[in-house]
């Protein structure tokens, strides 16, 4: 009885991601799809778009979001935001330069 417990919880944990990290990030102009960036898949929605990965890094994950969807109001990884100085990175690697802003405001 103890070997099949055992044996059922190594199942569970060798199934189990390891230590993804959860990301969630505003795009300036809204984007309501998925989409694939990297080794992410984005759930977004008009609000937001939620996403995981174990793979990448924080900066890379929003570097490639940004180069789909344009610039990024803010990104969240692990409930951590990005301070200015890394949205403002992240958003260097933009679709259109870095100069989504201008779009938006435009409409």
């Amino acid at each position: 009885m103890i070997r099949t417990a055992s044996a059922l919880a190594l199942a569970a944990l060798a199934t189990a991601p390891a230590f993804a990290t959860n990301y969630s990030a505003k795009p300036i102009a809204p984007v309501g799809q998925k989409i694939v960036a990297r080794d992410v898949i984005w759930a977004c929605g008009p609000a937001a778009c939620q996403g995981s990965t174990e793979e990448s890094r924080p900066a890379i994950v929003c570097q490639s979001l940004a180069k789909k969807v344009g610039r990024l109001e803010n990104f969240v990884a692990n409930g951590r935001a990005f301070a200015s100085a890394e949205l403002d990175r992240c958003n260097a690697a933009a679709r259109d330069g870095g100069n989504s802003t201008v779009a938006a405001n435009a409409n």
